[in-house]
């Protein structure tokens, strides 16, 4: 866990095989500064080397998701301390890993805050959340995956919109367009999230890292490229000691017992 002085910037918990991981500075509407950032990245480490931990879930303490960036720490030094080597913004947006991540979101989770979303594999939303690229508003660019990544998720058309004008849109929607899976009254966002987590712990954890990889990576390849790579998906899931169990709980009308080998 990573400390910002007495106060932790970024809560890591365990729930069985879920992670949850809190951005921990309601003060500043959970805006990423270097502590968040490192923070952050050292709780997608512990996710990744815990074989035990097999789902994460990534929150804002209320009354935001996040803000973005601290714009006080790139005043600073130009923005580098909320960057890091292997993670870039937030120490997340271009972290390479292998298990899913919801993202749980009450309130703004703008600018950056968006940013991070769209680098989750999934999306919880109360009604109070919104999303959106503000940079054009103050001479910058959102340059940590939105302007690209937005596009993937939404209409491209929609996703110009909020590049361009800056403005943001509604939970309500997001979810229409389908960048939010499960929207929910104010205050459940978390709790959805746990339900949804909940349908994927039930899979067997390689076939759906495999899984979750194929569809990250490959729906914007070539055919070629994506028969080639479900095929390994394949390879991997069944040479997995889980198979086994998978078929054998079919074939024994019980639930599965998954081992994550």
């Amino acid at each position: 866990m990573w400390y910002a002085g007495t106060v932790s910037a970024v809560e890591y918990r365990n729930d069985g095989h879920l992670a949850v991981i809190t951005l921990n500075r309601p003060e500043a509407r959970n805006a990423v500064n270097p502590d968040v950032a490192h923070g952050l990245e050292a709780a997608i480490d512990r996710v990744e080397a815990d074989p035990d931990v097999w789902l994460a879930i990534l929150t804002g303490a209320p009354p935001a998701f996040s803000a973005g960036a601290d714009l006080k720490a790139v005043a600073a030094d130009g923005g580098r301390g909320i960057h890091t080597e292997r993670g870039g913004f937030a120490g997340f947006v271009k972290r390479a890993r292998t298990k899913p991540v919801i993202a749980a979101v009450e309130g703004p989770a703008l600018a950056g805050g968006t940013e991070i979303v769209l680098a989750c594999d999934l999306v919880t939303a109360g009604l109070s959340a919104s999303f959106g690229l503000p940079e054009v508003k103050r001479s910058l660019a959102a340059a940590a995956g939105g302007l690209f990544r937005l596009g993937r998720k939404i209409p491209v058309n929609v996703a110009m919109e909020c590049a361009l004008t800056g403005d943001p849109i509604t939970a309500e929607r997001a979810h229409a367009f389908g960048l939010v899976n499960v929207i929910t009254d104010n205050g459940g966002a978390l709790a959805a999230a746990h339900a949804l987590a909940g349908r994927v712990l039930a899979n067997a954890p390689i076939a759906v890292r495999e899984s979750r990889a194929v569809v990250a990576d490959y729906t914007f390849a070539s055919d070629a490229e994506a028969w080639d790579r479900s095929r390994q998906a394949m390879s991997k899931a069944t040479q997995a000691e889980d198979h086994r169990e998978g078929l054998m709980a079919f074939i024994e009308k019980r639930p599965p017992h998954w081992t994550g080998r």
